[in-house]
């Protein structure tokens, strides 16, 4: 079958609509990239070294791609996903992008099949979609292209456009990659750390114990000093700020906050080291952290992104034999009106603060996450992320959250992504639906089109630069 790109992909059907929809997209489709939340790696742009095969580049590290093929009976290590025992021999690069080419129908409707052959044919120029037949012809076409100058990751960073690209970094990282970045006068482009404390905050995450024996070294502090470690925990963050970053990211499970004394705080420490801590206890202390984090938000400046909703390795099997990030993390539901209170009640008002809040949980954004950012100064509303960042659901959005909130309430969109080559394609998917929408608005008389084209040119640069302090 041809795979052709449709120029009005994602518009409107009806004519009119769709007309004053493509209006809209031409006026921000050649903006430059904001990607303020993602978690390509700071190393791939400093060694600047090609792209290995196709099936690195495209299935290995995709959970997107790599979940629906083994919901259809494919294993992971045919898929090119190394056991954590290296019991089992994993497929040949050549091999797994055959298995991907047979398998290409289950993408079809998906937000995956949608970059992905937004990219085959925008970076390759493939107008055919995969399949049995034409997987060697398609996998020895990409990776000649590979080699090329072209496609070096610097190269590509400058064809794509991006003007400003955050990482994910752990606390301890000592973020000389980003300073590599910085100081390099051949590369142009902003890339900022982004602060994950995650590891650091939950007493019920494998190996806390020794990663506040790592703060507490860098800190010249003891480990068992709970002053010490809000001490420590501040100083990284400001690293952090030194070096660049705008931002603190919260992958929390729940959102939950509570507002303990000090020395409540600092005996729910001393129990974490030692392990002795109950199930609500460790939930205490975290939520407690995050109230913490906030405070320290409000003095350093960091934007406070909060991603929550995520049963990580839902699969225990899959977790024993292939480790963590293997496609069976799944949403929960995720409420935030009493558990996000305690920090509103005390911070909410501060106008400095930002305060993003993201859900994987539609039903949320129209009953609780724009009704707060409705009133809350500080509170943002999060861009569709990971199992809803898809045209439906992006539509879906939009309509739950701009009767409530506006446009103006929004983080702009983020692409929250590994796969460096789909970051334009994503970004892509977003302006034609913001498109769209703003479309039928103007045509159905809610709004004046000069208003549209001011707006949806907010979206894309305006409004991530003033939500993300960039």
């Amino acid at each position: 079958m041809k795979l052709q790109l449709d120029q009005d992909r994602l518009f409107p059907s009806d004519p009119a609509t769709r007309d004053v929809a493509r209006a809209l997209y031409e006026q921000v489709a050649d903006l430059p990239i904001i990607s303020p939340h993602g978690h390509v790696a700071p190393s791939l742009l400093v060694d600047d070294q090609p792209f290995p095969d196709p099936a690195e580049l495209f299935i290995r590290f995709d959970h997107y791609v790599t979940r629906l093929m083994h919901a259809a009976g494919v294993d992971l290590d045919a898929l090119g996903i190394p056991s954590t025992s290296a019991s089992m021999p994993v497929a040949s690069p050549r091999e797994v992008w055959r298995t991907f080419s047979a398998h290409w129908q289950l993408y079809a409707g998906t937000a995956s099949g949608y970059w992905l052959q937004s990219t085959f044919s925008s970076l390759f120029g493939i107008d055919v979609h995969p399949d049995e037949s034409n997987a060697d012809a398609l996998y020895d076409r990409i990776q000649a292209a590979l080699v090329t100058p072209e496609f070096r990751p610097r190269a590509l960073f400058a064809r794509f456009g991006i003007d400003v690209l955050a990482t994910t970094d752990d606390p301890m990282d000592d973020l000389a990659a980003h300073r590599a970045l910085a100081g390099d006068p051949s590369f142009n482009g902003r890339v900022l750390p982004t602060f994950r404390p995650d590891a650091y905050l939950n007493p019920a995450t494998p190996g806390w114990s020794s990663n506040v024996g790592r703060l507490a070294d860098w800190n010249g502090s003891s480990v068992s000093s709970y002053a010490g470690y809000i001490e420590a925990l501040a100083g990284r963050r400001r690293f952090f700020v030194e070096n660049g970053a705008v931002s603190a990211d919260h992958g929390v499970f729940e959102p939950f906050t509570l507002d303990l004394a000090p020395s409540d705080a600092a005996s729910l420490f001393d129990r974490a080291l030692t392990g002795s801590l109950t199930a609500g206890e460790a939930r205490a202390f975290t939520g407690h952290m995050l109230m913490e984090s906030a405070r320290m938000s409000v003095e350093d400046g960091l934007v406070m992104t909060v991603h929550p909703g995520v049963y990580r390795n839902h699969s225990s099997e899959t977790f024993a034999a292939f480790g963590p990030d293997t496609g069976h993390d799944i949403p929960v539901t995720t409420t935030y009106v009493e558990n996000i209170r305690p920090l509103l009640e005390r911070y909410g008002n501060e106008k400095d603060f930002h305060l993003v809040l993201f859900s994987v949980d539609e039903t949320v954004y129209s009953r609780e996450v724009a009704p707060l950012a409705g009133f809350y100064p500080s509170v943002y509303i999060g861009a569709p992320w990971w199992f809803l960042d898809a045209p439906d659901a992006v539509a879906r959005f939009r309509s739950a959250v701009t009767e409530t909130a506006g446009f103006y309430r929004s983080s702009g969109f983020i692409d929250d992504t590994r796969a460096f080559l789909s970051i334009p394609a994503r970004h892509d998917m977003a302006r034609r639906l913001d498109s769209a929408f703003l479309a039928r608005l103007v045509r159905e008389g809610r709004i004046a089109q000069p208003a549209a084209e001011r707006i949806v040119r907010d979206l894309v640069d305006a409004l991530p630069r003033k939500v993300f302090k960039l």
